[in-house]
This record gives structure tokens, C-alpha cells and sequence, in this order.
């Protein structure tokens, strides 16, 4: 099945309603991020193959694990007897950065053809999330622009079975340096679908994005891996004041409580 995009704010998920008709299954992965086990080269760093700096990158970088641990989950999920009404992907999609010269685009383009080669084989529709890996720590015009091109867009809704969707670009609240008015508007059409949620139209409201809110508890202090404050108390109260009952997401690379 091919790799669902989103356009203009919305995602369509093939066989489903917007009416509640009971529990169903769905499949939550992150961080595929194909070619990271070669960049950090099996040690903590850049290990022997110098990561991106390395001078031969381009035609020496490999996603051969990747690729056989991203098969794995598509064959898992095609033998599931009672299949999951979708898989989504909580970001880092690819490894290979988009702002970093010819070269690494390059790489980039033949990741983005594996992973949807690979994924193509999946009998359920896969949704994407955007990541810090696929539009770089302080996303421009020109990467988001790629990412939309290659993936749809960054931020949209789905509705699946009574359970409304919300998608997150987590990007724009980590760093939004260049591209402020890209922050403000994914805010504004985040209001707006905080006003759906709001309304208990619908039987449950979930959001996904990247980047946790926090690993632990609301309170612990600000790492790589979480929103800062007070912006995470912000969103927090947002969220929870509109309904959302569960947050899914990445970027941690381990299991997290919080």
C-alpha cells in the first residue's frame, strides 16, 4: 500500500469512518531513520566512520540494518491475523540531513526511496510524522519545502473510526528561527483543531508528533529530548483543556513513562 500524505491539513485513511463502531488496533514505531547505525558507527558518537563528516559519506554510508529491521516490522504487521487500522511513524524517517550540501541530499533521496520501497509492501496504510532528522534542528523554508515534497504535509488531521487525529510538527517548538511564520501558522490550525477535540464530536482525541513533551514528569528539567518550559506547561494545559487523552511520541531511541 503506498505511504499516505497529507494535503491541505488532512489525511484520508483508506476503509474507515468518522463514526465510532468500537475498540480497534493501531501500530505506534518512531525513528526508522535510515543509515543512523552506520553514521554512529557502533559507538556512542561518530564512531569509526566519522558520521557525516566522514570524507568518503556518500559512497560509503549503508541503512542495510535499517532495512532488514524496517521489513521485519512490515512482515510482523502483515501476519498480524487482525490487522491494525493503520501504522504511524513518530519522525526521524531518514537519517540523512536536509540542509547539509549536495552530497548528503543525495544520500538522502536513496533513503527516501528505500523507505518507501519498503513500506510499499505494507498491507495497512502508514502515516508519517515529521522529525527533527527531516527538516534539521532549526527547519528553513527550503527543508520543510523538501519534506512536504517528499512526504505531504507536516502538520494535518485524520479522523479513524470515531478517534480524531492530530499531527504535530514538534520542529516549530524546538527551534523556529527561520521559519516563524510557519510556527504561527501550524499554532493557528492547532487552535482549530483543539476546537474539534473540544467539542467531543468525536469518541477520542489523540496526538502524535516527535518530540516528547516530557520523558518522565511534567517537572524535570529541560534535556534534548523534551519541549522546554514554560512552554511545555503551555501545552500541556492546552492540550489537556481541549481533551486530548494520549500523546504519542519519538526522538527518545528508548522506552520513556511520561
Amino acid at each position: 500500500m503506498p505511504v499516505l500524505r497529507a494535503k491541505d491539513g488532512k489525511l484520508q485513511l483508506p476503509g474507515v469512518t468518522d463514526e465510532w463502531s468500537g475498540d480497534f488496533t493501531f501500530i505506534q514505531a518512531a525513528d526508522c531513520q535510515l543509515g543512523m547505525t552506520w553514521t554512529f558507527g557502533g559507538t556512542w558518537g561518530y564512531g569509526q566512520n566519522h558520521g557525516y563528516d566522514g570524507p568518503n559519506y556518500e559512497c560509503d554510508c549503508s541503512w542495510q540494518p535499517e532495512i532488514r529491521w524496517c521489513s521485519s516490522l512490515v512482515s510482523m504487521v502483515n501476519c498480524m491475523k487482525t490487522k491494525p487500522k493503520f501504522v504511524i511513524m513518530c519522525g526521524d524517517l531518514l537519517d540523512a540531513w536536509p540542509h547539509k550540501g549536495d552530497a548528503m541530499l543525495r544520500v538522502r533521496d536513496k533513503q527516501y526511496k528505500d523507505f518507501q520501497k519498503i513500506f510499499s509492501e505494507l498491507e495497512v496504510p502508514l502515516v508519517c510524522v515529521c522529525g527533527n532528522h527531516d527538516v534539521g534542528n532549526s527547519p528553513t523554508e527550503e527543508t520543510v519545502t523538501k519534506y512536504r515534497s517528499d512526504f505531504g504535509d507536516d502538520w494535518f488531521s485524520f479522523v479513524c473510526n470515531g478517534v480524531f487525529c492530530i499531527v504535530l510538527n514538534s520542529q516549530y517548538y524546538e527551534d523556529s528561527t527561520h521559519v516563524p511564520e510557519l510556527a504561527v501558522e501550524q499554532e493557528q490550525w492547532l487552535d482549530q483543531q483543539l476546537e474539534t477535540a473540544r467539542s467531543r464530536k468525536y469518541k477520542h482525541s489523540l496526538l502524535f508528533q516527535h518530540i516528547p513533551l516530557f520523558l518522565q514528569n511534567p517537572d524535570e528539567e529541560k534535556v534534548y529530548y523534551n519541549y522546554s518550559q514554560p512552554l511545555r506547561e503551555t501545552m500541556l494545559k492546552k492540550f489537556a483543556d481541549a481533551g486530548i487523552s494520549k500523546i504519542f511520541c519519538g526522538h527518545y531511541h528508548r522506552n520513556a513513562g511520561g
